[in-house]
C-alpha cells in the first residue's frame, strides 16, 4: 500500500494513541475518531483529518485500523448505530487490534465476510513502550491474502507480524499469550517473597534467576521494578484481568480446563481489591507481601 494512502483509525487511548502517531511518522494519512473528542484533537495538529463517527471514519481510506477496551465497545463501533459495518465498502479491510473474545470477533468477521469486506484481528502484546516504539508483537487471524495485504501497515507498528489463521486466531494467539505472561510474573512474585522471606538481597537473586533456565522479559523488566518499587503501569492489572476473563471464558466454552489460569486470576482480584488495578501488574507482589506479612504475624510462626 502506498505511504499515501489514508487509514482511518478509532480508538486513541493508551495504545491506540502512539499507533496512530507511528503510521502518521510512516507517512500515512490519518482519519481519527474517538468517543472522547479531546483525544482526537492533537492529531488534527499533525495533520490528521477528523471523522464524525465510527462509519465516517472509513470515508475514503484504503484500511481501518481499530484499538479499543473490549468486546461490546468493539461490537458497538462495528454493528452498532453509525458503525462501520454500514459504510464499509469490498475494496476496504477492516483491522481490530483490540484484545476481545474469540467468539465475538469470528461473529463480526462472519458479518463482515458476507458484505465481502475483509476483516482482520491483530492484537497486540508489548504494552504502551512497545506501542510508542513500533516494536509490538502482532499476532494476526483472517484471511491470509488480506493478511499479506496489510503486512506493510502492520509492520509499522511491530516488530513480530506473524499470521496465525483464520477469523478469530489472533485472539486465541493472545490470550494464550496473556495467560503466560500472568503466570510469569506470579512465578517471579513468589520467587521473590520466599527470597525475601530467608534473607537474600532480591537485586542478587534476581541476577543469579537472569543467568539461568529462570531468566524471562517479566523477571528482566518487572522483576527490576519490584526491587526498585516501581509499580507503575506499562500494562495495567485492569486491563490483564480483563484478558484472563477472556481466557477463562473461552475455555469454558471449549471445556479446558485451566487451573493456574484461575488461581492467579484470583490474585489479580485481590490486588485490585486492595487498590492496585490501575498499577502495573509488577503490583501483584503486594500480594504476596500482604499473604506472607500476615503469616509471619501468626503465633507460631
Amino acid at each position: 500500500m502506498a505511504k499515501s494512502s489514508t487509514i482511518g483509525f478509532i480508538g486513541l487511548g493508551t495504545m491506540g494513541s502512539p499507533m496512530a502517531r507511528n503510521l502518521m511518522k510512516a507517512g500515512y494519512r490519518l482519519r481519527v475518531y474517538d468517543l472522547d473528542r479531546a483525544a482526537a484533537l492533537p492529531f488534527l495538529q499533525l495533520g490528521a483529518t477528523l471523522a464524525e463517527s465510527s462509519a465516517d471514519a472509513l470515508h475514503g481510506a484504503s484500511t481501518l485500523i481499530t484499538m479499543l477496551p473490549d468486546s461490546p465497545h468493539v461490537e458497538q463501533v462495528m454493528l452498532g448505530e453509525n458503525g462501520v459495518f454500514h459504510s464499509a465498502a469490498t475494496e476496504q479491510t477492516i483491522i481490530d487490534m483490540s484484545t476481545i473474545s474469540p467468539k465475538v470477533t469470528r461473529g463480526i468477521a462472519a458479518q463482515f465476510a458476507a458484505r465481502g469486506v475483509q476483516y482482520l484481528d491483530a492484537p497486540v502484546s508489548g504494552g504502551e513502550q512497545g506501542a510508542r516504539d513500533g516494536r509490538l508483537s502482532i499476532m494476526v487471524g483472517g484471511d491470509e491474502g488480506a493478511f499479506r495485504a496489510s503486512r506493510e501497515i502492520l509492520e509499522v507498528l511491530g516488530k513480530s507480524v506473524t499470521y496465525v489463521g483464520g477469523a478469530g486466531s489472533g485472539q486465541v494467539a493472545k490470550l494464550c499469550n496473556q495467560i503466560v505472561c500472568a503466570m510469569n510474573i506470579q512465578a517471579v512474585c513468589e520467587a521473590y517473597t520466599l527470597g525475601r522471606k530467608m534473607g537474600l538481597d532480591l537485586g542478587v537473586l534476581r541476577e543469579v534467576m537472569l543467568a539461568g533456565a529462570a531468566s524471562s522479559w517479566m523477571l528482566d523488566v518487572l522483576g527490576k521494578k519490584i526491587i526498585d518499587g516501581d509499580m507503575e503501569a506499562g500494562f495495567r492489572i485492569d486491563l490483564q484481568l480483563k484478558d484472563l476473563r477472556l481466557a477463562l471464558e473461552a475455555a469454558f466454552e471449549e471445556g479446558v480446563p485451566l487451573p493456574g489460569g484461575g488461581l492467579v486470576t484470583n490474585l489479580y482480584l485481590d490486588a485490585r481489591a486492595h487498590g492496585e488495578g490501575t498499577n502495573g501488574h509488577q503490583a501483584l507482589y503486594r500480594v504476596y507481601e500482604r499473604l506472607s506479612d500476615a503469616a509471619r504475624a501468626q503465633p507460631g510462626t
